[in-house]
């Protein structure tokens, strides 16, 4: 009889999540922290629904008074009872002091029927809790039950559940929430049920969600009682390799991460440091696969010194400036170093070189790995960083340049894969690509 074998990382998760349905308040999973205390509201405080841009907008002493006001109005409302926190269905919502950016959620809920509650996620709504028997919100996606990010866009991933999984009412449902940057996966009462889905941005469709944020418990309409909420910090390292593996059939590594089988062009530019390819100080030129490439995705980590640059050349030929003669060099960069302060947005980090520029705000800091995934489709070209959406462009559209700099390669429709070079020490590893039909 042949035995599925089950990897490690996914054997600890089901044993932590297994004892978290039979836990006490009192006993934490190892390597979380309990972020209610079962005794009291401290690390709490009240915050409706609200955009917190608003929010972040107001004077120190303005927020301060705002938020005074909101915990006030929900300390009519929330109470703990025998360990638990315990909402009457009305009030303001219960927020966390903390904001996290990549973590681990694990809380107990029970609700009665006809209510509608939810979690947000870094401010933004929500990770769906309602009644699934409530014919009239059959149309708006009730029966499909609870665990959903029921804010996100119709036909968008993650928006209904995989599966109806709820309790009955009376007995306790368990949520283990992992997001990493805008990937959300959701298990409910141990069936994962929203599977590394992009959040969306509630408050900005345009924009990735926020790069960190509270978790606010909602409250609408009926009473609920949640237990056992417990948090983990993902650290990067894991954060990277948890991205990677989502969904990874298909990927090919193309390093080895000993030396530079594999890659030509001005490979002695390049030198493999610690299992990294890394651009040699005061060098620069294109190092790119042997291979050509139509359609692909490819993942890779990526190191920036301070003030470093290079790029991403996107279907070369190995001449030229790939910012112009690639379709496209996507910039790699310390967006944040005050030498780059008056950049045109075209130039930060993530951008197609003078053409489409990214989203900023989701780089970590210097001498860390990110994770880029980078999808070429076509003339469209998507770069999520650190599982965020940072750039979703179709070149083919643009006609519109910096300088007024023309990109007559932006049109080739195959290419070698590569490294822009341009003289700093940026170090790449763990190179996958995956050619798309």
């Amino acid at each position: 009889m042949l035995v599925k074998e089950i990897s490690l990382p996914a054997l600890i998760f089901a044993i932590i999540f297994s004892a978290h349905k039979i836990t006490s308040a009192a006993e934490v999973p190892e390597g979380f922290q309990a972020i209610f205390n079962g005794q009291d509201l401290t690390g709490w405080h009240g915050m409706p629904h609200f955009d917190p841009r608003d929010l972040a907008k107001m004077t120190p002493e303005n927020r301060a008074k705002q938020i005074a006001e909101w915990t006030e109005d929900a300390k009519k409302h929330w109470s703990v009872e025998n360990d638990e926190l315990v909402n009457d269905g009305f009030g303001a919502y219960l927020v966390t002091d903390g904001e996290y950016t990549d973590y681990e959620l694990l809380i107990d809920y029970k609700t009665v029927p006809l209510a509608d509650s939810g979690i947000y996620l870094k401010a933004n709504p929500q990770v769906q809790i309602w009644d699934s028997t409530e014919a009239s919100k059959f149309s708006i996606g009730a029966d499909k039950g609870s665990g959903g990010l029921w804010n996100n866009s119709l036909g968008a991933a993650g928006k209904d559940p995989s599966e109806l999984t709820d309790r009955p009412f009376g007995e306790w449902n368990s949520f283990r929430i992992r997001q990493i940057g805008a990937r959300t996966s959701v298990w409910l009462n141990g069936k994962n049920v929203v599977d590394n889905a992009i959040m969306e941005n509630y408050f900005d469709r345009e924009s990735p969600l926020f790069h960190k944020g509270p978790i606010c418990l909602q409250t609408h309409g009926g009473e609920i009682r949640w237990r056992n909420i417990f948090l983990r910090e993902i650290p990067w390292d894991e954060a990277n390799k948890t991205l990677a593996e989502r969904h990874a059939d298909g990927f090919v590594s193309k390093f080895n991460g000993a030396d530079l089988t594999g890659w030509g062009g001005a490979a002695e530019n390049y030198e493999v440091i610690d299992g990294a390819i890394r651009c040699k100080a005061g060098h620069g030129g294109i190092l790119h696969t042997t291979d050509e490439f139509a359609n692909f995705v490819v993942r890779l980590e990526f190191l920036v010194p301070p003030g470093g640059n290079n790029g991403l050349a996107i279907r070369t030929d190995g001449t030229g400036d790939p910012a112009y003669d690639a379709m496209c060099e996507l910039q790699v960069l310390d967006s944040e170093h005050p030498k780059y302060a008056n950049l045109d947005a075209r130039q930060y980090h993530g951008s197609a070189y003078g053409m489409a520029a990214a989203k900023r705000g989701f780089l970590r800091p210097v001498n860390t790995w990110n994770f880029q995934e980078v999808t070429v489709n076509g003339g469209k070209i998507e770069v999520e960083l650190n599982g965020n959406l940072i750039l979703k462009a179709d070149l083919a559209t643009i006609t519109e340049y910096m300088a007024n700099s023309v990109h007559p390669g932006k049109t080739r429709t195959r290419g070698f894969f590569g490294f822009a070079g341009h003289n700093d020490p940026v170090a790449f590893r763990n190179v996958q690509i995956k050619p798309l039909p």
